[in-house]
């Protein structure tokens, strides 16, 4: 008899690319933990639901990317291989450059600009 070990599965908050550490913008933020080439898909960042501020639910990759007027990233409404935006309320990260790694991520906010 062959015993197969089974490889345990650990959640994983965050790509595997991506890491959080000290921001000199606020706080803490999203890093490059290897280079990233651009127009790579990140993942999700916000759930849509209405019964949260702001109608969502903000993922660990949504709740600590910081704001930037020139950001390295952007959100969308679709991932790849959607062919519509059934989930049009639901946001994915995007690179919009290419990233290096120990670089941090930034976004221009959709839901509220914090330099107001």
């Amino acid at each position: 008899m062959v015993m197969i070990k089974k490889e345990k599965k650990y959640y994983r908050p965050l790509p595997k690319s991506l890491t959080i550490l000290n921001s000199p913008i606020e706080g803490i933020g999203l890093f490059a933990a290897e280079d990233i080439k651009s127009y790579t898909w990140l993942g999700l960042t916000h759930v849509y639901n209405m019964d949260f501020e702001d109608g969502y639910i903000r993922t660990p990759l949504g709740g600590f990317i910081n704001y930037c007027e020139d950001p390295n990233c952007e959100v969308n409404t679709t991932y790849p291989g959607q062919e519509s935006n059934d989930n049009i309320n639901n946001l994915y990260l995007w690179t919009k450059k290419y990233i290096k790694e120990g670089e941090e991520l930034t976004l221009q906010y959709m839901l509220y600009n914090p330099t107001e």
